[in-house]
């Protein structure tokens, strides 16, 4: 006698499907959170440095990393130092860039020890320079593409979505204008480039160092 073979009923696939697709929406929302979680957090440390490094101002009068007084903690102070200029590109090791940092931990400003520059919440780093882009429009872009001439702060390694947003919720939402400018990661990543800033393109695979003047 054969044993009768029972399936699924209709009802029982619908209810099996309803809960996959429940699943998957608190999936895709709970990953929505955490992306504008990385957001705040992004936009959080750069208004911090911002204030860090103007709290040492008002304590030392100098701009960290740029400081000439910075023997105080028995440091070597270079010929540079006092020029109101940020020597150096802020990845690179033995400038003022590195020193930026060095000055503000050893003052208390912020955490930590050392000279390395610090991580944002994606995994990118941080750092600060004075920018190499004059906007005067000599390699042929036009002047408000460039990027700044003055004191910057950038982010690092900014997946394209959270990039956009960070530019938005500071400045205008635009990579090539404002006081939030963007470049597309590409040979050198985490540096600068002299030249003309980039526009935003999200396509989900884009990454970008957003500078924001100081």
């Amino acid at each position: 006698m054969k044993t009768p073979h029972k399936g699924f009923t209709l009802v029982e696939i619908a209810i099996v499907l309803v809960i996959i697709g429940l699943l998957l929406g608190g999936i895709l929302k709970g990953q929505e959170m955490i992306t504008q979680a990385k957001i705040k957090n992004v936009i959080a440390d750069m208004s911090g440095v911002s204030a860090a490094m103007y709290g040492y101002q008002d304590r030392y009068r100098a701009l960290p990393g740029d400081d000439k007084g910075a023997n105080r903690w028995g440091l070597t102070v270079p010929v540079t130092a006092g020029n109101g200029t940020i020597e150096g590109k802020w990845t690179e090791t033995g400038t003022e860039a590195l020193s930026f940092w060095d000055h503000l931990r050893r003052s208390g400003f912020v955490s930590g020890t050392g000279a390395e520059n610090p991580f944002n919440a994606v995994s990118g780093k941080m750092g600060v320079q004075t920018g190499d882009g004059a906007g005067d429009g000599a390699l042929g872009e036009a002047a408000n593409t460039k990027l700044f001439s003055g004191l910057i702060l950038c982010s690092g390694n900014l997946p394209d979505k959270v990039a956009i947003s960070v530019d938005a919720q500071m400045d205008d939402g635009l990579g090539k204008t404002g006081s939030v400018r963007a470049l597309k990661a590409g040979g050198a990543p985490d540096l600068p480039a002299k030249g003309a800033a980039d526009d935003y393109i999200e396509d989900g695979v884009s990454f970008y160092t957003v500078c924001r003047q100081m």
